[in-house]
């Protein structure tokens, strides 16, 4: 079936995202009341997608002549003097094992959005703007274009906009939507500036181009050989502003603020942007570009301060989920910490590590999201983990599952896939020449992991209820639990791919093929880092057990911590107090400027037009009336044909947002039908 799908590869490969964005933009014009039809397209699309993705992850799994399968396309999408502006898609490992993960995971998301927004009155717009970012990631994975790239990587950025800010009659998720938006333009400004540096210096941003592309041997060597500012080489340089993008969409230490406060959209959303999509990105970007990375050396400063940044978040977002009590907002800040472990691997040159990690991340991640919207669908919309307790009988389920995807995430040994990766990444990072440093920050968050997700699970689901309001919680219908089932299976059967014994994953992803060796476990070095990861769970675990094995009864009572640890609990709890640190050394800075911007408009520039007016007026009567006419009438001409622009443009301007993503569905149609007449 492989074989047979070959020839046909490049055509069905602009399907996998094209579906889910073509389901986006006929969804933006059905109205509301078609909200059930809505969602039934949008399912489809993406069920379609995930089929053609695992088609093309099936075309890559046999190794072509020793090496790993690659088919990279390029047509030229538009030509200004003699130059071609080139894009196309590619697939390879990388991209069939992402392309493949995000369209599955983002399947049962879609799921399980039908049962938990079925009362929205806004069903069919929120799997419209689902679609669209699903499709938007989707372009993203398998873009062979740095250009279209950063194209999908712009939709994502809207997109989540749109979900994040879903409930906008709400004022803090309005605000929570800005502020993804805002953070994340930062870090995309940077990536902008490394796209058009690379382009300066090389003519082109196709990845891969027989030998041409920008992660081919001849550019990166060219661009390795030639130095800039600081002494730092072309490669260095843009690599770097690729990174602070990366560091934007996956939020790393200090553009992460933006991530936490992503919880105020709808807990689909929330699964979706911390799983299989956005945050995602950051890594994925590293890791198609870790050429570039590479070609300033193992230990040159992209990979080294990839490493670094990756730990630093690692542990910071581990210290501040322990002062969380908001069941969401603390799996927020696990991803934080999560996606700083995988820049942790990439840093220190572990990309199957770092990819084996992702894709088992987005898997008992999803499950923890949608397990936390179980929990809150059945506590009647209480998000509060003080006020819960004794769920495990009521909601047996998505207690089950629920302690899958934490075991999976805490670390627990051998059976779930969060073990094995984690330790992936410690291995990388212990042997990096680099130094022990981001090492050892990743072996402090991994204990924290281990606590305050036991922690989390013992105020939910053991003891016994705190509040009267959730005292008679109910369990889920199936079309939310079946999600949870498969995701959850998926964070246990993934360990079998890749264990030190069969370590099928990383093989695969250079082309190689896997070998059982029943002796991988026995060498030192294995057993020193398999028992430092059974000895991290098994404090974290104990040391939380310890702590919050008799919970109080009162939902008002102090966290033991609370007790333990004084100020520094609300020092936790207010994240590090960074948002405090942004409002007081950015923000209000850029707001003091703008209003004395204001202030010498309004007193300087006012002023001094009046003065101008009345000079003219005074000349105007000392040189007749004519000049004056002529000044009055044509002024005044002028500024009836701005007006009437002004007018005509308003019509446009309704103020409701269907029409806008009407419009944008019409014009992206528009651009379609364009591009494939030309190819034709």
């Amino acid at each position: 079936m492989a074989d047979a799908l070959l020839p046909h590869l490049p055509c069905l490969l602009w399907l996998v995202p094209l579906l889910p964005l073509v389901a986006g933009a006929i969804s933006a014009f059905l109205p509301d009341r078609l909200g059930r039809q809505a969602s039934w397209l949008a399912l489809g699309a993406l069920l379609a997608s995930c089929l053609l993705a695992l088609a093309a992850l099936a075309c890559t799994l046999a190794p072509a002549h020793g090496h790993a399968f690659h088919l990279a396309t390029a047509s030229t999408w538009f030509s200004f003097g003699e130059v071609a502006l080139r894009v196309g898609l590619v697939l390879d490992p990388l991209s069939a094992a992402m392309g493949a993960m995000v369209s599955f995971v983002a399947f049962w998301i879609f799921l399980y959005s039908t049962g938990y927004m079925k009362t929205e009155a806004r069903f069919g717009r929120f799997f419209c703007f689902l679609s669209l970012f699903s499709g938007a990631m989707l372009l993203v994975v398998y873009s062979n274009s740095l250009l279209l790239l950063f194209m999908a990587w712009e939709l994502v950025g809207l997109a989540s906009y749109l979900l994040i800010g879903f409930y906008f009659a709400k004022p803090s998720a309005a605000a929570a939507a800005q502020k993804a938006f805002i953070t994340t333009r930062v870090g995309d400004m940077a990536f902008f500036l490394g796209m058009i540096w690379l382009y300066g210096q090389t003519g082109t941003l196709l990845f891969f181009d027989h030998g041409n592309g920008l992660l081919e041997t001849g550019l990166l060597g060219s661009l390795a050989g030639v130095t800039t500012v600081g002494g730092l080489t072309v490669s260095a340089a843009a690599s770097l502003l690729l990174l602070v993008g990366a560091m934007g969409k996956s939020g790393q230490v200090p553009l992460h603020t933006w991530l936490p406060d992503a919880m105020e959209g709808p807990t689909p959303v929330s699964a979706l942007i911390h799983a299989a999509t956005m945050v995602a990105a950051g890594v994925f970007l590293v890791a198609r570009t870790h050429p570039l990375f590479m070609s300033s050396g193992a230990t040159g400063l992209p990979l080294t301060a990839t490493a670094w940044i990756g730990g630093i978040t690692a542990l910071y977002a581990a210290c501040v989920a322990l002062g969380q009590n908001d069941i969401k907002r603390i799996l927020a800040y696990s991803t934080v910490s999560q996606l700083g472990f995988m820049m942790v691997a990439l840093g220190t040159g572990g990309v199957a590590a770092a990819m084996f990690h992702l894709i088992a991340h987005a898997f008992f991640k999803a499950l923890l999201f949608l397990s936390a919207g179980s929990v809150i669908h059945g506590c009647h919309d209480e998000q509060d983990i003080r006020r819960m307790g004794g769920l495990a009988r009521a909601m047996p389920k998505t207690f089950i599952t629920y302690a899958i995807g934490m075991m999976a995430l805490a670390g627990f040994p051998f059976v779930f896939s969060g073990f094995w990766s984690k330790e992936a990444v410690l291995h990388s990072a212990a042997i990096w020449p680099g130094g022990h440093g981001p090492f050892l920050l990743a072996v402090m968050a991994a204990l924290l992991t281990a606590f305050y997700m036991t922690r989390q699970a013992l105020l939910v689901f053991f003891g016994k209820p705190r509040t009267p309001g959730v005292s008679h919680p109910h369990e889920s219908p199936p079309v939310m639990l079946v999600p949870l089932f498969v995701l959850a299976a998926g964070a246990v059967l993934l360990a079998l791919i890749g264990t030190p014994l069969w370590p099928w994953f990383e093989e695969w992803l250079i082309g190689e093929t896997a070998v059982f060796n029943g002796a991988a476990l026995a060498t030192p070095e294995a057993l020193k880092l398999i028992g430092l990861s059974l000895a991290l769970v098994t404090v974290g675990v104990t040391a939380s057990w310890l702590v919050y094995r008799k919970p109080s009864g009162d939902s008002r009572a102090p966290d033991p911590l609370e007790v333990k640890l004084g100020w520094g609990w609300k020092f936790l709890g207010d994240g590090m107090r960074f948002d405090a640190t942004y409002d007081k050394f950015v923000i209000a800075p850029l707001a003091a400027l703008a209003g004395l911007v204001d202030g010498i408009e309004r007193r300087l520039f006012v002023p001094l037009m009046a003065w101008t007016e009345a000079l003219i007026k005074w000349v105007g009567r000392w040189t007749g009336t004519a000049d004056e006419k002529g000044l009055n009438d044509g002024f005044n001409q002028v500024c009836a044909s701005l007006q009437g622009g002004a007018e005509s443009a308003s019509g446009c301007q309704s103020g409701r947002p269907q029409a806008y993503l009407r419009a944008i569905g019409l014009g992206a149609s528009v651009l379609l039908i364009v591009y494939f007449w030309l190819l034709a």
